[in-house]
């Protein structure tokens, strides 16, 4: 009875959510990542329209973008639900975010691969990694649009942008 109550209200603390959402989005991104990298794009380089890329930005590039459906899905409908801006807005927002992420992702990869001779599926686990708190932040206060008055104590729920 006791780890009901408290699974209960665990999954009523926004962080613990966003957390389980991310980590159903990572493990997928992650998993994608992996077998584009180890099964996909075999070839070190790829020349696509006259640029040379390598086979881990490909990878990176497919596998973030479907992390990034799965992640705005279940963070729209299972953590951030009291936010009352449009879906379509959310997902413009969410998607600016993740534009930015995305490059992040990429220059911290890039580092640790080639500066520090990193596997690239460990060194794409260690770059999701490196940037988790911060998408949380930004999420929370630039993509669902919610204040911190939204969870001060004694406050009511106003609506948001």
């Amino acid at each position: 009875m006791a780890k009901i109550t408290l699974g209960k209200k665990l999954l009523k603390n926004q962080l613990i959510r966003f957390v389980l959402s991310a980590g159903v989005g990572f493990l997928a991104d992650i998993s994608a990542f992996y077998l584009f990298y180890n099964n996909l794009f075999t070839e070190k380089k790829y020349i696509i329209f006259s640029f040379i890329i390598s086979n881990y930005f490909l990878s990176l590039a497919i596998s973030f973008y479907l992390g990034v459906i799965i992640i705005f899905i279940i963070t729209r409908y299972f953590v951030f639900t009291e936010s009352t801006s449009s879906s379509s807005k959310q997902f413009l927002r969410f998607s600016a975010v993740a534009i930015l992420g995305f490059f992040a992702n990429l220059g911290v990869l890039e580092w640790l691969v080639k500066d520090l001779n990193m596997y690239p599926p460990l060194a794409r686990i260690t770059a999701a990694l490196s940037l988790f708190f911060a998408s949380f932040f930004v999420h929370k206060f630039f993509s669902f649009s919610l204040s911190l008055r939204h969870h001060a104590p004694g406050t009511s729920h106003p609506e948001s942008n």
